[in-house]
Formats: structure tokens, C-alpha cells, sequence
């Protein structure tokens, strides 16, 4: 059969969506004059956005008579779980390394992965014109990093292509020529990477990526294992545990041609296909004939290792920006997403109006809550916690991650100096090129929560930080949070110029004048350690009387502007943030200032 299937793998930002542009445009899926968006495989606006990859994506190009399917991996440990589906449907992968860069721990992350589902890598340097490229420092390390994830002989000897995916062009030789294009890395893949294999039998397929489409309902994409597929075909659903999902019929099949799906009348054994009609089947479950009794084994899935509390907004201003407020719709819309994200873990709390969503990470929770309040969801949100487990000996287990920094030499110290604060021990510093040095660190999760935008600020911006979940180790003790208060409005109503000019002296403000604000609202940080309940809403006494001096006008200090991931990690366990399509508000749990001190007085005596 002329087929191959293969994945991407790189790490954030070394140019593999980039490279798949290009791949297209090459073997012809686009014409000549069609416009197409840059990065057309990050399709989400948060993929745009943000400039990263978070949903796994297939695509397919002709080379030679050869059908090509290609998935484009994402390279956040975060979203882990879409990856190590994923690898189980291809044969073969590209490994793709920035030139300077070298290989990252995400890079580390993916590749692990495919080591171990046993395939055999192709390693393609890109960015080969950086004027700080060090190719063959950087074919070292990979090869390193291969034999550091017990690569077998067979997958250390791997064929070396370099080129630059922006300008399309691969070859042998990092010199070039660069007149063939992409054509030297497409016969490789046709040269080593092996046709899929079949196996004998009905038709049996593994659900690996879930999505809802408004026209067809569920579309499980999968690879197929063996037998064929026809629309109208009867099938069943298997779980892993062999027990019946369901039995339907197939209304669609369809196949990645270029960045279409179109409708094909037959699937065969190998090729990458997602099936329409059936409405429980989801991923890591068995699609296949009525005659099988057998479910397929999927591959297990890391388990998750931070949780938040997702709650109903009871703030005096709830329902004034959203239209998806009650319980009901927020839950229907957290268990929709738990389908197809199996890296996720909801769970209802007691009292109904909150649930326990566990994920990967602080960055996977923040891409689904962005995600909610652009479709127009209001809801609450608690600070990340880690989710902390016993051993066998009744020891208190916490996940630690591997970090690893690049940062200018000057900034060092105080990379190493927080660090050490958050519990963080030092494996590893070596120069890195270019006046910059790299620090790897074993760090716990929840020291590392919160760090990013502190370690932009400490190092203005120049430094680059890389997680991957390590192992779980015995709990490292208290870490200590957040020094300031917060000040607090004892009002309803908008905020007013002038009493925010006298507040100044207080602590920095993170509202505008003129915001809504409500009792129990965080309107600014203190500059002391204890919370201060302030009046926002004092207007300036007016008299008849005109004063000596022209009256100043109020010049206010730009207020301190918090993003939904600052947020998250700024607040503490007794605060909430309020998140609306418009707005971001952060709050105390207790609205009232006679709850907020029996909580706390409860507290102590506890």
C-alpha cells in the first residue's frame, strides 16, 4: 500500500507548523494563487494568539503516487495528552531542532514517547541560517538525548537532513543547495520510514482524537488497523474494558487530502480516517466490526497533576457580561471537553455548583478557561493546587518537574536565588552560547506556580523556561506565597478618580476609574502584609466657595493590568477570580467582612 504516517515532533517555536506550511504549498495542495493564512495548521485563535500548537492536527500531501498523512504534534508537556495518542497512529517521525537552540525538554517529552512506541526518528536541524547556529554541537546533544531515553541501535543511527522550514528548503548538506526544496526531506520519508502496518481481520480502529461538528455530531479520526471501512457499515463501540459502548452505523468516512477533509466511499487498513455517526464512542475506546470481541490496548495516559475549583459567579454583578452563568451549562460544557481532552479529570463537588477540573498543568486550565469566556461562559476560579497522593508507607507524595532555563549570564543569580525559594534544587549550569547559560532545576509543581511572569520580570524578559513532569517525590515543606495584602472595596458601585488619587499611597490599583466594583472586590495590592478595606467611591467635596489655587487635575498611576494567567497565580487560597467575556475581576471567597474573619478565626482554631 502506498501510504506513510508520520508526526512532527519539536519543541515550541523550532518551526514545525512552519515547515508543514511549507510541505503543503511544495506537493502541490495548494494552487498556485489560493490564499492561505501563515501557520494554517494552528487553526484555533488561541493557537494564533498565543503562537503555539495546542491541538494535534492531521494533514496529508501526494509525493511520487505516495499518500503522506502528516500530524502535527504539540510541543507543551500540557498537552501531553493529545501527543501520546497520537504517536501510537504514526510509523515513523520527523524530529525537528532549532540550529542554537538545541534539543528542549519538550522536545525531551515528545520524543521519549516515540522511543518507546518504537519509532525510528528522522532529525531534521532547521533554522539553519541563525548567525548563532551551532549545528554540530546540536546533532551531539540530540544523539545524547536519544541514548539518554534508551534508544535502541537501530534508532540512534538516524539519518541528519538541515534546512530552513521558512524558506523551504532541506538537504544533506547544511550548505545546500537549496534549489530542490522540500523534495530531499519527502524521499527520505518514503526511503525510512516504513509502510503501515496491517494487520489481518475485520475492521478494528482506535478512537485517538474526539471533536464535535454541528453538521455531523461526534468525529472520532483514528488510524485504521485492519479490515476497511463503508459508510452505512454496521459497527460497534468497545472500552478498554471490552465491555459495549454502543452499536451504530458509519454515515461518513472522511480522509485528510491537503488541509480538506473530503468524503471518501472506502477506508482501507493504515490510513488515518475520522468516522461520523455515532454518538458515545470516544477516545482510547475500539471502533470496529460487529464480530470482534476484543478491545485494542491504548496507551495509558500520565496522570494529571494540578486541580481547580470551577464555581458558579455569585458576584453582585453575575450575568451582566455573559449569558452561560448556571451550573447546568457549565457543567455540560466541562464534561464536553473532558471527552475528547482525556488529560483532563472533572468531577462534581457536593454542593452542585462547583466542579474539580485536574490537568496537566496551570497552562492547559488557563487555555480552557480562556476558551469558556469567549463563548461567552461567566464563572469562578480558584488558585491551582497540586494534586498531592499517599504511597504504600503513608508518605505524603508531590510531583516534581524538571525545568530548564535559558537566560543572559547577568540574570543568573536571581533565577538560581527564587528558585532555590520555591524548594528547587540545581542539577545542571553550562554556558549555552551567545553570553547566555542554561540551569536545569528539579523543582516541585507548586513552587513552579506563578514563577513565569515573575522570571520575565526578574530577568526583563530574556529568559526562556521549559517544564516536563518528572517523577513524584516526598513533599518538600512549606514553600511561602504571596508577601502583600490586598485592598479591598467596602462599597458597591464605580470606582471614582479622585479616591483612587488619595488610595495611591496605599498600594498600586489594578482597576481603571469608572470600573464596577463590589464589597469584597480586590481593587488594588498593599504595600503592607494584611488586607485594608478602602473606599473607591468618594467623590471630592464640593463647595461654593472657589479656592485660592487652580484645582489639579487627578494624574493617576497606570493601574497594574493582571491577564488571566497572572491572575491565577497572584491569588491566594481565600481568593477567587471572576472570569466574564468582558472582564477579569479578582475577589475574596467571603464577599462579607463578618464571614471573611469567622473563616478566618475558624481557620486558627483548625
Amino acid at each position: 500500500m502506498n501510504l506513510r504516517n508520520i508526526a512532527i515532533i519539536a519543541h515550541v517555536d523550532h518551526g514545525k507548523t512552519t515547515l508543514v506550511d511549507e510541505l503543503l504549498k511544495q506537493s502541490g495542495s495548494f494552487r498556485e494563487n489560493q490564499r492561505v493564512a501563515e501557520r494554517v495548521m494552528d487553526s484555533n485563535d488561541l493557537e494564533k494568539e498565543r503562537g503555539i500548537t495546542i491541538l494535534a492536527k492531521a494533514t496529508s500531501v501526494e509525493w511520487k503516487g505516495v499518500r503522506v498523512n502528516i500530524v502535527d504534534t504539540p510541543g507543551h508537556a500540557d498537552f501531553g495528552g493529545e501527543v501520546e495518542r497520537i504517536l501510537s497512529m504514526v510509523d515513523g517521525a520527523i524530529v525537528l531542532v532549532d540550529s542554537s537552540e538545541g534539543p528542549m525538554p519538550q522536545t525531551k517529552f515528545v520524543v521519549g514517547k516515540a522511543l518507546k512506541v518504537g519509532l525510528r526518528p528522522i532529525v531534521a536541524i532547521n533554522k539553519i541560517d541563525r548567525p548563532d547556529g551551532r549545528h554540530e554541537e546540536v546533532i551531539n546533544e540530540v544523539f545524547d538525548l536519544f541514548a539518554n531515553l534508551d534508544a535502541t541501535d537501530e534508532q540512534l543511527d538516524f539519518p541528519i537532513l538541515y534546512g530552513s522550514g521558512r524558506d523551504g528548503w532541506m538537504n544533506v548538506n547544511p550548505e545546500g543547495p537549496k534549489d530542490q526544496g522540500l523534495a530531499p526531506l519527502l524521499d527520505l520519508v518514503l526511503e525510512h520510514v516504513p509502510a503501515p502496518k496491517v494487520e489481518e481481520g475485520p475492521f478494528r480502529m482506535i478512537g485517538t482524537l474526539l471533536e464535535a461538528n454541528p453538521f455531523l455530531g461526534r468525529i472520532i479520526t483514528g488510524r485504521v488497523a485492519s479490515g476497511s471501512i463503508k459508510p452505512n457499515q454496521a459497527v460497534k463501540v468497545l472500552s478498554q474494558d471490552g465491555k459495549t459502548v454502543e452499536t451504530g452505523r458509519i454515515s461518513k468516512i472522511l480522509a485528510f487530502r491537503g488541509i480538506e477533509r473530503q468524503p471518501i466511499e472506502e477506508a482501507q487498513a493504515g490510513d488515518i480516517v475520522a468516522i461520523a455517526g455515532l454518538s458515545k464512542g470516544t477516545v482510547a475506546d475500539t471502533f470496529c466490526d460487529p464480530s470482534v470481541t476484543e478491545a485494542m490496548q491504548a496507551q495509558p495516559i500520565d496522570p494529571p497533576t494540578v486541580t481547580m475549583s470551577f464555581i458558579v459567579n455569585d458576584s453582585p454583578l453575575a450575568g451582566t457580561e455573559g449569558d452561560k452563568v448556571t451550573s447546568r451549562v457549565i457543567r455540560d460544557r466541562l464534561f464536553k471537553e473532558a471527552e475528547g481532552n482525556v488529560a483532563l479529570k472533572i468531577e462534581e463537588a457536593e454542593g452542585k455548583d462547583s466542579f474539580y477540573v485536574s490537568g496537566r498543568g496551570e497552562l492547559q486550565l488557563a487555555v480552557l478557561i480562556e476558551t469558556m469566556r469567549r463563548e461567552g461562559f461567566e464563572l469562578a476560579v480558584s488558585r491551582p493546587r497540586v494534586v498531592m497522593h499517599k504511597d504504600e508507607n503513608g508518605v505524603t507524595m508531590e510531583p516534581i518537574e524538571e525545568v530548564v532555563i535559558d537566560v543572559d549570564e547577568e540574570h543568573s543569580g536571581v533565577v538560581v536565588q527564587k528558585m532555590s525559594e520555591r524548594k528547587a534544587e540545581m542539577t545542571e549550569l553550562r554556558p549555552s552560547g551567545g553570553n547566555r547559560v542554561r540551569l536545569k532545576f528539579l523543582a516541585p509543581t507548586r513552587g513552579l506556580i506563578g514563577y513565569q511572569s515573575e522570571l520575565l520580570t526578574d530577568t526583563r524578559g530574556t529568559a526562556i523556561m521549559n517544564r516536563l513532569f518528572h517523577d513524584y517525590q516526598p513533599y518538600k515543606g512549606e514553600i511561602s506565597g504571596r508577601t502583600n495584602g490586598v485592598l479591598l472595596s467596602n462599597q458597591s458601585g464605580e470606582a471614582v478618580a479622585y479616591a483612587m488619587f488619595n488610595l495611591e499611597d496605599r498600594g498600586p490599583m489594578i482597576i481603571e476609574p469608572g470600573e464596577k466594583v463590589y464589597a469584597g472586590m480586590i481593587i488594588g495590592i498593599h504595600t503592607r502584609d494584611n488586607d485594608l478595606e478602602v473606599n473607591v467611591l468618594k467623590g471630592k467635596q464640593l463647595t461654593n466657595i472657589r479656592s485660592a489655587g487652580k484645582d489639579e487635575a487627578v494624574r493617576l498611576t497606570p493601574p497594574i493590568r493582571m491577564t488571566l494567567d497572572r491572575a491565577l497565580s497572584w491569588i491566594q487560597d481565600d481568593e477567587l477570580m471572576e472570569v466574564t467575556p468582558k472582564s477579569i475581576r479578582l475577589r475574596k471567597i467571603y464577599l462579607d467582612a463578618n464571614d471573611r474573619k469567622r473563616f478566618d478565626k475558624a481557620k486558627i482554631q483548625a
